[in-house]
């Protein structure tokens, strides 16, 4: 099994750095990649054993494709993306505003005959998602394509998911769910840990999850990366920030994307299009800010059942920031349990030069005495170098964390040279309630014979110029179009 899922693996490789000699980039080669192991699978599945109805309309399914060759093949295949777009359900999420982007039908060809060798149905679960997660990956590390915003490390997943420990039973959401990997590894924690009966694997299979993201091509990879891990969850297109769903659950595992512009575009006093200025009005948040970030911890928390409980990376800022995020921070420590705070340092996400943070807390009901008791900060910044191609983080590195964390017993800890307790009172006489806390000497400020090896030092600067340049790239080559 193992020799069969790496040799579908090779294929799978071989044949994107085809296409992408012919400029698909990896974001497209995933998207088509998806459409038609989709309708493989499909056509599968009306096959014995399986003898289900089929699900995609006659004409527009897998077998008509096999019998098709060059403008012929082009154009039917555009024809059925169009016409599945229109369907409704899962159907119509995973094809939405779908485009063939190969333009050569013999290459088009290939990639179809290459997915018809196989049975997908047949292959293990993690077969598949291997797969797929591995063009994910793949599509994140290419800068050009901005894709690394909706795509979290999978070892500081498993390791937040680890301390987490999600139940069965429990409703699990992520409202900035990108390429599904919280929820995925949730699922997979769930289904490793518990002993499910019948009720629970179906719950677990079609309930357990909510995702959501603002981009359509997002979410579609989500929802394919799901449904090859065996989960048919509703993940939904459009922005969380808008309005409260009104759901509530007792988990919220999320990474909000970066930045400070807002998801939708508003027209100022002056008619104008402003993107930098919206504030989501909403009687639900302790605050009104065009902060971002500020936004999404609000909503998490809103998010959130009595005694449920959040993990939710955060830039910086969100610690320090003065106004609206001291309004957020005092009544999050005030009517929240705010127990820890892991920070990391740069090059663990896909997004350059980003400083994050993990806040755990649980959601509390209604009470004159604040709920935060003492905050644990893990400090995994100072003396600690990563980069993305070089030093990636491994899920190792953060086994320290685990144990500090104590996950069997969050409430019988031990401070160690990384783990310190802050108090509710000593947060509290800080300025502006600033949460950004260091204690570590950091070796590189002490002197210059502490600095990183000068290879590392090389290969970090390199990393970043390699990164600068495409940015660049990227920028010219969209002022050029506009």
């Amino acid at each position: 099994m193992a020799n069969q899922s790496s040799a579908i693996v090779q294929k799978v490789w071989n044949y994107c750095t085809v296409l992408r000699d012919d400029g698909v980039s990896y974001g497209d080669y995933v998207e088509q990649l998806t459409y038609l192991i989709f309708l493989k699978m499909a056509d599968e599945q009306t096959k014995p054993p399986f003898n289900k109805p089929p699900n995609i309309p006659k004409g527009y399914d897998w077998p008509s494709l096999l019998n098709k060759d060059g403008a012929e093949l082009e154009v039917h295949y555009r024809n059925i993306l169009e016409t599945l777009s229109k369907e409704p359900n899962m159907l119509g999420i995973i094809f939405r505003k779908s485009q063939s982007r190969i333009q050569d039908p013999a290459k088009l060809k290939r990639l179809i005959e290459l997915i018809n060798t196989e049975t997908w149905i047949g292959l293990d679960v993690d077969v598949k998602g291997e797969i797929y997660e591995g063009l994910l990956e793949k599509n994140a590390e290419d800068i050009k394509s901005g894709a690394g915003q909706y795509f979290t490390p999978r070892p500081l997943i498993k390791a937040i998911v680890e301390v987490m420990r999600p139940g069965p039973d429990m409703a699990i959401c992520d409202p900035a769910c990108g390429t599904g990997g919280f929820l995925l590894l949730a699922h997979d924690y769930i289904s490793k840990n518990y002993p499910l009966d019948i009720e629970q694997k179906r719950f677990l299979k079609s309930k357990a999850f909510k995702g959501k993201d603002i981009v359509d091509g997002v979410v579609r990879l989500c929802v394919m990366n799901l449904y090859l891990h065996g989960i048919e969850t509703p993940v939904e297109s459009g922005d969380s920030l808008i309005a409260d769903p009104g759901e509530r659950f007792d988990m919220v595992l999320t990474n909000p994307p970066f930045g400070k512009k807002s998801s939708i575009t508003i027209v100022n006093h002056e008619g104008k299009a402003d993107k930098e200025s919206l504030s989501y009005e909403r009687t639900d948040f302790w605050a009104t800010t065009s902060n971002k970030q500020l936004n999404f911890l609000q909503h998490v928390k809103t998010l959130l059942k009595i005694n449920g409980r959040a993990a939710i990376v955060v830039p910086d800022n969100v610690l320090f920031e003065g106004g609206a995020g001291e309004t957020v921070r005092r009544k999050l420590l005030q009517e929240c349990d705010v127990h820890t705070l892991l920070r990391f340092p740069t090059g663990v996400f896909y997004a350059q030069g980003v400083k994050a943070n993990i806040l755990f807390f649980d959601r509390k009901p209604a009470s004159e005495k604040p709920w935060t008791d003492k905050l644990w900060i893990y400090d995994f910044r100072t003396n600690m170098h990563f980069t993305l191609k070089t030093n990636p983080l491994k899920y190792e590195d953060l086994q320290d964390f685990i144990r500090c964390y104590n996950p069997q017993n969050r409430h019988d800890r031990k401070e160690t040279e990384r783990f310190h307790v802050f108090t509710y009172d000593e947060l509290m006489q800080r300025d502006k309630v600033n949460l950004d806390i260091f204690w570590l000497k950091d070796e590189s400020l002490e002197d210059s014979a502490n600095l990183p090896d000068p290879d590392i030092l090389a290969r970090e600067i390199a990393e970043n110029l390699e990164s600068a340049l495409d940015q660049f790239t990227a920028i010219s080559q969209s002022l050029e179009e506009g």
